[in-house]
């Protein structure tokens, strides 16, 4: 056979392997115009494809590697061949530092093929876990998720799923919607249709680092029209205030919602918001951990808004010193701005910042107001005609004066008082003075 002849077999071995499939189209479109260069084609799984397209692409100019599975192939079922691909997207990912996108749709295991698949499974979970940290991990959940597949994509830096996907561990589990997802916190983001989901991935991925050695992308950062913030202005629209036009990613809305998480672009950077209205539970205080820990990965600077009365009754002291923790073990640059109440332990929570802001109106205090005045000044009621009227006045007194933002910068728990319309020009400054921070901590594995 000559050469034009194996040129020809090429063409035609080439156009039997790539088919046109919804997976391929997501693939494809992930990645800028014609970049995308696939990996292992040609594999099959005896007669058949083994409904996974691996390779890698450029977005917005940098190198990413994705795999998508093909649910059009043997119902995209995991084989050895299947994961095979998928490890070697992952091996080369972590040798030249870059972001992974994972688009899963399959019916879960080929399980014909019994343990061997097991095997091949525990791979593509070590190399996630081994990248954990490392690159950025974004999965998109574009159709059916299943049971390990489901425990890959919830432990992504950052999920998408489409409205019509359908995310479950087990048949057992119940409610396998995107809704249901989100509102567990399984799942960052809900787009309306798989090609919205990977369209979202690749607006993260122009955002974040490389890896965990490289910064962030600057970007011409514009402020957003101007607008009145107060100590009663929503989470949402205090952080679309103090951030650039249009750059705002919220993550996990729908999952403990006294806890504000999102992604957003200040003065040009990339930082994430914490942003905390009302008591905080278990799940918010999870939420805010797990959140913080992820910025930190990445060395993105956090910014935390805190207007909060402390932890719930119901929240326990292991997940509240959980998130004390890892705000304390965070190295990355950290502001916090105290916009309302900050009461008790959830001071001390936010309060291991390098730079640390309030508002006039902050009230920062070990003790709640009422519980200080029946401790301190209990005295001051007594003869007093109207009890409840002295107490409230006495409440107010206290917070203007022992718990006000005043006192705490007076005795340095707080940097600067300013005030909220100046918020958004103090972090630039922040963010500016904090860009070359380095800490050098001592050798250990993980902290507990």
């Amino acid at each position: 056979m000559n050469l034009q002849a194996k040129l020809a077999k090429l063409e035609e071995v080439k156009s039997a392997c790539r088919i046109a499939s919804p997976a391929r189209e997501r693939i494809t479109a992930l990645f800028d115009e014609g970049t995308f260069t696939e990996l292992d084609g040609f594999v099959c799984s005896g007669k058949e494809g083994v409904g996974v397209i691996t390779g890698y692409g450029s977005i917005d100019g940098s190198i990413v590697y994705a795999f998508s599975q093909d649910v059009s192939v043997c119902g995209g079922a995991v084989s050895k061949a299947h994961a095979e691909k998928i490890v070697k997207v992952y091996e080369l990912a972590v040798k030249n530092g870059a972001p992974v996108v994972a688009i899963f749709d399959s019916n879960g295991a080929k399980v014909s093929e019994g343990q061997e698949v097991l095997a091949s499974y525990q791979k593509i979970l070590a190399m996630s876990q081994n990248l954990s940290g490392v690159v950025p991990q974004i999965a998109v959940v574009a159709g059916s998720c299943v049971g390990i597949s489901a425990m890959m994509a919830a432990s992504a830096d950052i999920s998408v799923m489409a409205e019509d996907a359908t995310l479950y561990l087990t048949g057992a589990n119940g409610d396998a919607s995107a809704a249901a997802a989100a509102e567990k916190g399984v799942v960052s983001l809900v787009e309306k249709d798989a090609m919205a989901a990977v369209q979202k991935a690749r607006e993260l991925v122009c955002i974040l680092p490389l890896n965990n050695l490289e910064t962030a992308p600057i970007s011409e950062g514009t402020s957003a029209a101007a607008a009145a913030i107060d100590d009663t202005t929503a989470s949402a629209e205090l952080v679309k205030a103090v951030s650039d036009a249009e750059s705002v990613i919220e993550l996990k809305a729908d999952y403990a919602k006294h806890v504000y998480t999102a992604l957003a672009s200040v003065g040009g950077s990339t930082v994430g918001v914490v942003s905390v209205k009302g008591k905080l539970c278990d799940k918010c205080s999870a939420k805010a951990a797990s959140f913080v820990r992820f910025c930190d990965s990445f060395n993105l600077p956090v910014v935390t808004f805190v207007d909060t009365e402390g932890f719930c009754d119901c929240t326990s002291a292991d997940a509240a010193a959980h998130l004390a923790a890892v705000y304390a073990d965070a190295t990355c640059a950290k502001i916090t701005v105290y916009t309302g109440k900050a009461i008790g332990a959830a001071v001390m929570a936010f309060g291991t910042a390098d730079v640390k802001l309030a508002w006039p109106t902050a009230v920062i205090s070990a003790l709640a107001p009422a519980t200080a005045v029946e401790f301190f000044w209990h005295d001051r009621l007594k003869g007093v005609e109207n009890t409840a009227a002295a107490r409230a006045a006495l409440e107010e007194e206290y917070a203007d004066t022992e718990a006000s933002a005043f006192s705490a910068a007076n005795a340095s728990m707080v940097d600067d008082v300013i005030a909220p319309d100046a918020t958004r020009g103090a972090l630039i400054t922040a963010l500016d003075a904090l860009a070359s921070k380095r800490v050098q901590r001592l050798a250990k594995k993980h902290s507990c």
